[in-house]
């Protein structure tokens, strides 16, 4: 069996040790060390990520974009122990407000956590599922304010635009 080129490999557990650059004019790497002569690049002024005077790229990628979706509806959320704490036997936006649960003109959203021993009339704009199914188990109703909101504008429609 002949040894080949592509056989040899170094000898395990051996490091090969590093390029010595710049250490004087005899042998390779010496001198200017792999910097050709002259010029900004071998007087290492280049920074980083300069395009020669072209725009760089991190500054061409836009930044600080994104999306708010108009349509967006924030609730402010009254759990089901919240209104137990309560005591009242009828919950309301106002009631809430007063008690200081709620901000003023909040829509209200009940959530499920917690539990009702009393039958409660609850008056929200919107509910969860579980909260909906606690309240009307524990005798109580459940009442679904309309959004302050009747029309929500329309930025599709471009025909209301146009002058024909």
């Amino acid at each position: 069996m002949s040894i080949k080129i592509h056989d040899l490999q170094p000898a395990a557990g051996s490091n090969k040790r590093g390029k010595r650059k710049a250490r004087g004019i005899g042998g390779k790497g010496g001198k200017t060390a792999g910097r050709g002569t002259k010029g900004q690049r071998a007087r290492n002024t280049v920074p980083i990520g300069f395009e020669g005077g072209q725009m760089p790229l991190l500054r061409r990628v836009p930044k600080l974009r994104g999306f708010t979706n108009p349509f967006r509806v924030e609730y402010q959320a009254i759990n089901l122990d919240t209104i137990a704490e309560c005591g009242l036997s009828e919950i309301s936006p106002e009631t809430l407000l007063e008690r200081g649960l709620v901000s003023k003109g909040a829509l209200v959203k009940v959530l499920g956590r917690g539990e009702l021993s009393s039958a409660v009339t609850v008056k929200a704009h919107a509910y969860s599922k579980s909260a909906e199914a606690a309240i009307t188990a524990a005798g109580g109703t459940v009442e679904k304010i309309d959004l302050p909101w009747s029309v929500r504008p329309s930025h599709g429609s471009f025909s209301q635009h146009t002058n024909r």
